[in-house]
């Protein structure tokens, strides 16, 4: 008897980079769990950034939500057997969008939380956009396993939030944010950070864990991760 293909995994996506670096992720990891080139079937749907942005910038959580299922609707029609989202910010539209969904989601914050309290870290620096670190999304998961955070600064906030909409997002790496982001990450490390998320899914792209001066937590490779363990595990269930 042929063992069950893997399941079809949904990205919901949103900004073009971290997506990407999701999606390569899926499939160049694919090999370890199912073989020589071999990666579960992989659909992405992408509305333009500008729509989301123009309801993140308004606080408009439920139009976030409303992007991110019609996303869903579709790769539901193709055959999608579960859905993730490679952003963590728009994560804050989840509970608009966990109970209308057609398929059962991976949630990008629990996953790092679990793999925080899996390493033995204690208490977590956050990074991503302004949005992101000032929301519930990683607290909410993050209590829930006992683990501490410490958020950036305000002025942190503003530079962290610059980088990556004005650079990353549009593929632009520059040492200087580099240099900005290891400042961020020693200060925190300072502050008694024993580890820093990569709360912005473009943020992996510039730092890791070879130019960081804390461990660090890759929401997107983690999520990738999750979703090749998921499609797989579930497969056989």
């Amino acid at each position: 008897m042929n063992p069950a293909p893997p399941l079809h995994i949904g990205i919901v996506a949103c900004s073009a980079e971290g997506a990407s670096l999701c999606y390569r992720t899926i499939c160049a990891e694919g090999a370890r769990l199912l073989g020589p080139h071999g990666h579960p079937e992989v659909s992405m749907h992408t509305p333009p950034l500008s729509l989301y942005m123009a309801h993140i910038e308004r606080g408009d959580w439920q139009g976030v939500g409303d992007l991110m299922l019609e996303s869903a609707a579709k790769l539901a029609a193709i055959g999608a057997d579960f859905l993730i989202c490679p952003d963590n910010t728009i994560h804050q539209a989840f509970p608009h969008v966990q109970p209308r969904s057609p398929l059962p989601w991976l949630h990008i914050a629990e996953v790092v939380a679990a793999e925080a309290a899996r390493r033995g870290f204690a208490r977590l620096g956050l990074t991503g956009t302004r949005w992101l670190v000032e929301s519930e999304v990683y607290p909410e998961k993050l209590a829930a396993r006992g683990l501490a955070w410490l958020r950036p600064t305000s002025d942190e906030r503003e530079d962290i939030n610059r980088i990556i909409m004005d650079e990353l997002v549009y593929g632009v790496f520059k040492p200087e944010a580099v240099a900005r982001f290891q400042e961020v990450i020693a200060r925190m490390a300072g502050d008694g950070c024993d580890a820093v998320v990569l709360g912005c899914t473009e943020i992996p792209l510039i730092i890791n864990d070879a130019n960081s001066p804390l461990p660090t937590l890759d929401s997107t490779r983690l999520l990738a991760r999750a979703a090749l363990r998921r499609a797989v595990q579930g497969a056989g269930a």
